[in-house]
């Protein structure tokens, strides 16, 4: 029987700064929501106002904090000479291995929010219909190198990658 082990290393600690911008980012529509509803209501210290904006502050505080802190616990993923394997998720997780022959292409992409903290998602993309598979929030220089290494294996592994 083969057991399967966890992909070998984390993306950069920076991922959950990444994670906690973008999360906190989710939660400004929340807010603006609420104050506009206090505003128009013209009662800002009601019972519903404030019972709103407390559950708000806690939801928004738990996930900002602690959502970047499982994820980064979860998050893992490696490269052979045979395959790339991610594991990601918080609540959801899945395993995604993919196949060395299989690989069309290797892109890195890098948002706002990654360039500012020196982060980049690789994108290999497969003949798989499961679609690609993401190593995010890597340092760049780790990205850049992670990018020339899977072409290189790629390039050196026999197959069409359909």
């Amino acid at each position: 029987m083969i057991t399967m082990t966890d992909p070998a290393w984390r993306p950069s600690p920076r991922a959950k700064q990444l994670w906690a911008i973008n999360a906190a980012l989710m939660w400004i529509p929340v807010f603006v929501a609420q104050i506009v509803w206090a505003v128009i209501d013209g009662r800002w210290t009601t019972w519903p106002h404030v019972a709103a904006l407390a559950v708000t502050v806690a939801s928004a505080a738990a996930h900002i904090v602690g959502v970047p802190l499982w994820r980064y616990r979860v998050h893992r993923w490696e490269i052979s000479e045979t395959a790339v394997y991610t594991l990601t998720g918080w609540f959801d997780q899945e395993r995604r291995i993919a196949p060395i022959s299989r690989v069309q292409t290797v892109d890195t992409e890098r948002g706002p929010i990654d360039r500012m903290l020196g982060l980049a998602t690789v994108t290999v993309t497969t003949a798989s219909s499961a679609g690609a598979v993401k190593i995010t929030a890597l340092d760049k220089d780790v990205a850049d190198k992670t990018v020339a290494r899977l072409t290189d294996i790629a390039g050196r592994t026999p197959g069409d990658a359909t």
